[in-house]
């Protein structure tokens, strides 16, 4: 293959050679292979982008044994979701029950049979793909291709949490578009959703940091999660933002305070504490958007958080 290899990834683990040479045969073809022959190993690969998509997992080793890989597995919130299927010889004492308490999905038998072996893990990774796809759409917006609200309630938890253990701050972007109604009623409303697709594409394209995350809060206001971000920084961040989005030069001759489609930005920054939640940063921020609107729109104004 050239350019990016987009094959699904297997991740076998085996402390017998042998058997992972014989699966990797089955499989080289139509998935990229990675092999582990020690648990240790097994877990850090698993955890490591781009993780795999499933995990053939032996179940005698030596040290630690496959349910507690796969324990192990399940604890971690980056690899609880891999699909595990255990792998086991026919000769071996082989419980079944345990296994599927601790999270396996799957088993298949040495010696193995190939046409069946294919099959079966053919068929739990395009069940991880549908699954991808329904959580897909749960939390991203369809019109816009960004996460939704529900997806903007989650990750503002997580990173507020995150936050928190640092000790170091965290800000919030609250943004949008200037009477927006107007547009509507003037362009139509077919026109009013390309609109809004390009501003979530350029508010998108502005988040340069990783760790920076954006979303659909509701109609035509957009939400920005920044973290380790103080206030100067993101003063620095919600201009480049309007600009980017001034950029994309919308006409809205409806507007009053500008030709062009523009957004008001509210801003509310935070060093996470004990005696603060994520919602009274996202209190704050919504305060400051208000204010914005109110003082004439086209404008970012900050709040404090309280």
């Amino acid at each position: 293959m050239t350019g990016k290899d987009l094959r699904r990834k297997i991740l076998i683990v085996d402390d017998n050679k042998q058997n992972i040479e014989i699966l990797m045969d089955l499989f080289k073809e139509e998935y990229k292979v990675t092999a582990a022959i020690t648990p240790q190993r097994a877990l850090k690969v698993a955890a490591t982008a781009p993780q795999p998509d499933i995990i053939l997992l032996d179940i005698v080793m030596p040290l630690m044994d496959g349910y507690d890989v796969c324990k192990e597995l399940k604890r971690d919130e980056k690899t609880k979701d891999i699909p595990v299927i255990f792998v086991t010889a026919v000769s071996e004492v082989m419980d079944e029950a345990m296994g599927f308490k601790v999270g396996a999905v799957d088993y298949i038998t040495k010696p193995f049979h190939p046409p069946m072996v294919q099959a079966r893990v053919a068929m739990h990774i395009e069940m991880k793909r549908r699954q991808e796809l329904l959580e897909k759409f749960a939390y991203f917006d369809a019109l816009t291709d960004i996460p939704n609200r529900r997806y903007f309630d989650d990750h503002l938890d997580k990173e507020w949490n995150r936050a928190l253990r640092s000790q170091r701050p965290m800000s919030l972007l609250l943004m949008d578009i200037d009477n927006f109604k107007e547009y509507n009623d003037a362009y139509g409303h077919g026109s009013g959703d390309v609109a809004l697709r390009k501003v979530a594409q350029a508010i998108k394209a502005s988040l340069r940091r990783a760790g920076d995350f954006v979303a659909r809060y509701g109609g035509e206001e957009f939400a920005a999660v920044l973290p380790y971000t103080d206030e100067a920084k993101a003063r620095e961040t919600a201009w480049q933002i309007s600009q980017a989005v001034e950029s994309q030069e919308i006409e809205h001759k409806s507007s009053p305070v500008a030709k062009l489609l523009t957004i008001s930005t509210g801003l509310a920054t935070a060093a996470p504490s004990s005696g603060i939640a994520p919602q009274d940063i996202l209190k704050a921020a919504d305060a400051a958007l208000y204010k914005a609107k109110r003082q004439g729109k086209m404008r970012l104004e900050v709040a404090e958080v309280v």
